[in-house]
């Protein structure tokens, strides 16, 4: 029986998008009835699939059973067979624990931000079915199935970045995140086809995989393993295919909130935990894999250092902190990863979601030196945008401590010292420009009287609750120098994951030193922005403001340069060659046509010596062929 709830999981959000879509397409008939109908649908289905999946996790704790689910056979050609088949083993059970119970809240927190809009319903129903997408994704028995989820987060992605359609950059940013993720879905693609035919198996169940790994050469799996994590590093907005993350908060926040915190970015690290048998073999592309997370981790928080935007802040900020968890698993710490993952949905939906209640205060402003200017009082929110904030930067106990701090000692102690360097430094950046934030939007003093804000309980409520994860949710995988159990660590134990085995003075000397680089950090955040003069705002100019110039160096070579590629065979290759080309033999073809048209003459007698000359020619050549 709990075998078959797995599905269930999926249903409830798909089952509550295609209602929510009915009743929209109902409701734009001038039948108006009203927001509640799609409220209850759009957050009861998400909270049935986090009841379901508590239910899983307590059993398989009891048990010490997996799920799986058989639903129908796909495709049965040849030596291809894909089961549409669903999995519920340690790891999507943990997956789907956060992701339901976070969506969940996001989903209430919407409510609150959407009440009033016009494409209220529509939101609900793409909200769901991004939910229901991302659990897909997570619960696939096989890549196939897995990559209809990941296509399906893409699409719902780009419906609700582009949500309010009738502004020309927004449907530019959707349309920027779509192609960008198509360049990673593409090698993606093209990773599983290396794996079906590099292993030569039927079966393309995650199982068999890793059954039938020994079939082929390590060639080919480090080919599998890059062309797989190139559509993580769409997916999870790694270098070089990050550009559109930014772009992506165009959205309205709750969007905003649920992309970063519980679906899509996180994909590409599931991606690589579930296919941890294959990363695990091959050290050059786990290698590969850290120092991407590393450097994009870096970039990213170079970059947010300038920024104006309190939403592509906290975008970049994502960006950064997926550079921790490719880090992690790219080292073979695959436990450590996950648990950064769930500690980070935590403070991440929470800081989003603070945003948006700060927004939507300030009649959605997003720059952050104007909101400052006209900020109101909002205790709540403040309150856990400040928590959020310290939780980040890796300040204890807060979750975010514990989960980056086992990041930044597995980098020391697998001796990719450049790594940890390049991590510690950017833990400095992330406190710095995460303090500028809240110093700059709540704290730097103005000329202009707060006025008490009212906050609708469907925002603060969720802000409240993800703020108790946000400080305890660490104590889950507490360390053992501390008289910790590693419960994460534990749970996730047939990921086969690397642990920290480094001596405690060594781990407590690194944790001192993360802890002393965080504060640094807040306390020159505090120098400047604490009373910073609003009068004199900082604007997004010079190299880092501008982003590095990379969409613009992106723009040069891909989209001016295919625009010139394309012109190129359009005048030059199309017009004068093929047309040219085909046109002198067409013309050849009318001139010989008018040369033999002219012995056309109507003359019988003409016609019978050309006749004569014919059979004269046919005689004398049978004569020669037959011998005669």
């Amino acid at each position: 029986m709990s075998t078959n709830l797995l599905i269930w999981i999926i249903l409830s959000p798909l089952i509550g998008a295609i209602l929510n879509g009915a009743l929209y397409f109902y409701n734009i008939k001038k039948r108006n009835i009203g927001e509640l109908p799609f409220a209850f649908i759009g957050t009861l289905t998400p909270l049935i699939s986090f009841l379901i999946t508590l239910s899983l996790f307590l059993k398989m704790l009891e048990e010490k059973i997996i799920f799986k689910q058989h639903i129908f056979t796909w495709l049965n050609i040849s030596s291809l067979n894909v089961d549409m088949a669903f999995l519920g083993d340690n790891l999507a059970i943990f997956m789907s624990m956060f992701v339901t119970f976070v969506g969940w809240l996001i989903h209430i927190y919407a409510v609150g931000y959407m009440k009033g809009d016009e494409g209220f319903g529509k939101f609900f129903a793409y909200f769901n079915l991004f939910l229901a997408s991302m659990l897909i994704l997570v619960l696939a028995d096989n890549p196939v199935i897995l990559f209809i989820g990941w296509e399906g987060v893409g699409v719902c992605s780009y419906l609700l970045i582009k949500f309010y359609y009738g502004d020309k950059n927004n449907v530019l940013a959707a349309n920027k995140a779509f192609i960008v993720n198509r360049v990673g879905d593409f090698g993606f693609l093209l990773g599983i086809a290396t794996l079906f035919f590099a292993l030569g198996q039927v079966d393309l169940s995650f199982s068999s995989i890793e059954a039938n790994l020994g079939n082929t050469t390590n060639g080919w799996l480090l080919l599998a393993g890059f062309l797989l994590f190139v559509g993580a590093m769409g997916k999870s907005a790694q270098i070089p295919l990050y550009t559109w993350l930014p772009d992506a908060m165009a959205g309205p926040t709750p969007i905003s909130a649920l992309i970063h915190a519980a679906t899509m970015v996180t994909a590409g690290v599931y991606m690589v935990a579930r296919f941890h048998f294959l990363y695990s073999g091959i050290e050059e592309i786990g290698t590969f894999i850290a120092y991407i997370g590393a450097f994009s981790a870096l970039l990213a928080a170079i970059i947010a250092t300038r920024q104006t935007d309190i939403k592509k802040i906290l975008a970049y900020s994502t960006m950064s902190q997926l550079g921790y968890m490719f880090i992690a698993v790219g080292l073979g710490f695959y436990s450590t990863g996950l648990f950064h993952v769930f500690t980070h949905a935590f403070f991440k939906a929470m800081l989003f979601m603070g945003a948006g209640g700060v927004i939507l205060a300030i009649h959605h402003e997003q720059n952050i030196f104007n909101i400052a200017k006209h900020r109101a009082s909002l205790p709540i929110i403040s309150t856990t945008f400040l928590i959020g904030v310290i939780a980040i930067s890796g300040i204890p106990p807060f979750s975010g401590f514990f989960s980056k701090d086992a990041i930044l000692a597995a980098a020391f102690q697998e001796g990719h010292y450049l790594i940890y360097g390049i991590a510690l430094f950017t833990a400095f950046l992330t406190a710095f420009y995460m303090f500028r934030l809240y110093f700059i939007v709540f704290v730097t003093p103005n000329h202009h009287k707060k006025e008490y804000v009212y906050t609708s309980m469907t925002i603060t409520i969720p802000l409240l609750i993800l703020a108790i994860g946000a400080i305890g949710a660490g104590f889950l995988n507490f360390p053992s120098i501390f008289g910790g159990s590693h419960m994460v660590d534990s749970f996730l134990g047939s990921l086969n994951s690397k642990t920290i085995t480094i001596s405690h003075n060594t781990e407590y000397i690194l944790m001192a030193l993360s802890v002393l680089v965080a504060s640094l950090g807040i306390f020159v955040a505090y120098k400047k922005y604490a009373n910073f003069d609003l009068e004199k705002p900082e604007l997004e100019v010079g190299f880092i403001g501008r982003k590095l110039y990379v969409d613009e160096l992106y723009d040069l070579i891909f989209v001016r340069g295919l625009k010139s590629i394309s012109k190129l065979f359009d005048k030059v290759i199309d017009d004068k060659i093929i047309d040219d080309t085909i046109m002198r033999i067409s013309t050849g073809f009318v001139n010989v046509g008018k040369r033999v048209a002219t012995i056309q003459n109507a003359n019988v007698r003409f016609y019978a010596v050309f006749m004569l000359l014919g059979m004269t020619f046919a005689f004398i050549y049978l004569y020669i062929s037959l011998g005669l």
